[in-house]
């Protein structure tokens, strides 16, 4: 981990999680730039059909709110900054989206990067939430809407089977998607392969009204 603040960040996240109940690895031995953790059991949440899928995601929302119920730890980063992300995304010349931050429900702990790859799953149960380098103190809604949107790039489905499964308003999460899209559009514009660009660029152009 060549990012010194991403390092601490997973660092200061997992040993927060310490006997919290959440199925997250062991530290075993942490260095400069390096964390060796115990290995977790699973597979992906998209390992198996597009149905199991979307039951793998909703039986891991229970989980993300626990997460969201614990105390702040020390040692986490804010939120990204909203502001920020819409002021570049709108300088960048991305697709017009109806840009704006909802109001806000609270900083609590949040894992930043919910995502298929990110928890593991052993038939329909969850065993383990992994990769906290992107672990923040910020809203839990729009912690969870970043992860159902996410998700609904691969199938639409999965937006409101996370966000029911939370037990959170979808009109409410939904809010924060277009945060999520100029957010993702910026990381494929300044890093990622240009054909994920051009796809989620023609996507966002189709932005409902």
């Amino acid at each position: 981990m060549t990012d010194p603040l991403r390092h601490d960040t997973e660092l200061a996240a997992l040993r927060a999680l310490r006997g919290s109940g959440l199925p997250v690895p062991e530290l075993v031995e942490v260095e400069p730039g390096s964390i060796l953790m115990t290995l977790m059991p699973g597979a992906r949440l998209d390992s198996g059909s597009a149905d199991e899928r979307i039951e793998r995601l909703a039986a891991s929302a229970p989980l993300l709110r626990s997460l969201h119920a614990l105390p702040v730890p020390d040692g986490l980063p804010s939120a990204p900054d909203d502001h920020t992300i819409i002021r570049r995304y709108r300088a960048a010349g991305g697709p017009p989206l109806p840009l704006a931050i909802p109001p806000s429900q609270g900083a609590v702990f949040c894992h930043g990067d919910w995502t298929d790859g990110n928890v593991l799953a052993v038939d329909g149960e969850i065993t383990a939430i992994i990769d906290w380098e992107a672990a923040h103190v910020g809203d839990p809604l729009r912690d969870l809407s970043r992860a159902a949107w996410g998700a609904s790039l691969k199938d639409e489905r999965s937006f409101d089977a996370l966000v029911d499964a939370y037990g959170a308003d979808r009109e409410a999460a939904r809010a924060w998607a277009p945060i999520h899209a100029a957010e993702l559009w910026l990381w494929f514009a300044e890093a990622g392969p240009p054909e994920y660009l051009a796809d989620l660029t023609e996507r966002l152009r189709r932005w409902p009204d």
